[in-house]
């Protein structure tokens, strides 16, 4: 499977998610992701603690589609910033590292 590299941004004390479509490269149809689970972290440098880790959850498993989300009350403790994160996929047998890219946060102004 293809890395591919996507940028994002992330407002703290927001709700952010982000869904990605996978594709089989084999048949360059959907992947069906039956039995996938997945991980996503994000860091301010490749060798820090993380600084949040998303939630990942397969949305639809025929169609390939994954989704990572953050909540507000874990971006609000972001400091503005580049950070970097990569999306790991597992199929019980082969972990496969499939989305990564940097992650800009940006300081919300208005507070709810």
């Amino acid at each position: 499977m293809t890395v591919y590299t996507t940028n994002l941004v992330i407002h703290t004390g927001t709700d952010f998610e982000q869904t990605f479509v996978f594709e089989d490269d084999m048949s360059n149809s959907a992947l069906n992701l039956t039995g996938y689970s997945g991980c996503a972290r994000l860091k301010k440098f490749e060798t820090s603690s993380p600084a949040a880790s998303f939630t990942v959850s397969v949305t639809n498993i025929e169609l390939g589609k994954v989704k990572i989300a953050l909540s507000a009350a874990t971006t609000i403790n972001l400091r503005p910033g580049t950070y970097f994160y990569d999306l790991l996929l597992n199929n019980g047998t082969k972990v496969t590292r499939v989305i990564e890219g940097q992650a800009i946060v940006k300081k919300a102004v208005t507070r709810i």
